[in-house]
């Protein structure tokens, strides 16, 4: 009885969940990048991930030039405040 009680335990634990590798540079791998956006990264995690693009949240004021290398990304926020969309400008 004692094994299946330790192993009932071992089985509910998770290991956590280890941070992408920073990608270095401005964004060029698109299908990467929308599928780490699918997973709802906080700002934080967006930083993480891709250090050198900046995230342009909406308490931010910046200007509005076009770029034409992903190195400057508008989010759409949920209310949690994590990124579910946006757009590279």
């Amino acid at each position: 009885m004692i094994v299946l009680g330790a192993a009932a335990v071992s089985a509910c634990q998770t290991t956590p969940v280890a941070p992408p590798k920073p990608v270095a540079g401005f964004v060029t791998d698109m299908k990467a990048f929308d599928a780490f956006i699918a997973t709802r990264p906080t700002p934080e995690q967006f930083h993480a991930a891709y250090p050198d693009v900046m995230l342009v949240t909406p308490d931010m004021i910046t200007t509005r030039e076009m770029r034409q290398n992903n190195s400057r990304y508008f989010p759409k926020m949920d209310a949690e405040g994590r990124i579910v969309g946006g757009s590279f400008m």
